[in-house]
């Protein structure tokens, strides 16, 4: 461990919801909301990061005719506050019979237990994209099925459909990402079939369960990838609700939509193969 890190904070004039969507597609650590804010934190510094978001919030200014102003203030500071605030804020998420939780918190007998690595908050219960499509996956999935997890991130979307009985693979863009999948089914006792970096378009085969939890833009621009592997059912989330319209219609020629799972702005669709 480094003695220091960098934090990064951005405050945008308006589109908030889509830039922490391109954040959290893009950055494997966790995010904090404060107030209109968004915090990253990292021992690697943030000019690859910056360099790509300012090129996405110029293409949002484009398509929106709307100009956006973007605070940006990049800051160094001593590793322990980090960890320790880090620590502080990552509380035990329940969602109905799973426990999600980090190391420094115990398992709860009555619960299936889930353990993330604590350096990935997004995938960790808290998002409510993630949370979502648990209650997608408990709808949908049933002992034997074989299911995708497409943008796997910290793989516990994967470990969930594991553990109710699924049998899995998954793959994500992010190397770093896949590794930290590994880690996570090996801390949790899960089994993967496969897991590979990249993406849909990397498999030959069809699975009887897909999930994506991206943003829109991406779910529509991988739609023939995601429809060649679907068999029956499709979960997509990371959908703002605003853009939910867009992604049916992108997909209405081979789906139709079987139920939404909205949470505050965001929503899960589970989608059924017509």
């Amino acid at each position: 461990m480094k003695n220091n890190y960098f934090e990064l904070t951005i405050t945008p004039s308006a589109f908030k919801e889509e830039i922490e969507s391109f954040l959290l597609d893009n950055f494997n650590n966790g995010i904090e909301e404060l107030n209109n804010s968004l915090i990253l934190r990292s021992e690697k510094d943030f000019e690859e990061l910056i360099k790509s978001l300012k090129i996405y919030v110029h293409s949002l200014e484009e398509i929106f005719g709307q100009k956006i102003k973007l605070d940006i203030k990049v800051e160094e500071k001593e590793n322990k506050d980090w960890i320790e605030n880090y620590q502080n804020s990552i509380q035990p998420v329940e969602i109905d019979e799973f426990y999600i939780h980090p190391s420094w918190h115990s398992p709860k007998e009555d619960k299936i237990n889930i353990l993330i690595n604590p350096a990935l908050a997004f995938g960790s219960g808290h998002h409510e994209t993630t949370s979502t499509c648990v209650l997608a996956l408990k709808d949908k999935i049933k002992k034997g099925n074989t299911l995708l997890d497409v943008g796997c991130g910290s793989g516990i979307l994967g470990i969930v459909a594991n553990k109710l009985g699924a049998k899995v693979e998954a793959c994500d863009t992010d190397p770093l990402a896949v590794d930290s999948a590994k880690e996570n089914y090996e801390l949790n006792d899960a089994t993967y079939q496969d897991i590979w970096v990249g993406s849909a378009n990397k498999s030959n085969k069809q699975y009887d369960v897909v999930v994506a939890n991206i943003i829109a833009d991406v779910l529509i621009f991988i739609y023939k990838d995601l429809e060649k592997v679907t068999k029956d059912t499709l979960i997509l989330s990371g959908i703002i609700d605003k853009y939910k319209d867009k992604v049916i219609q992108k997909y209405s020629k081979s789906f139709i939509v079987e139920k939404e799972i909205p949470k505050n702005e965001w929503v899960t669709l589970i989608l059924k193969r017509v």
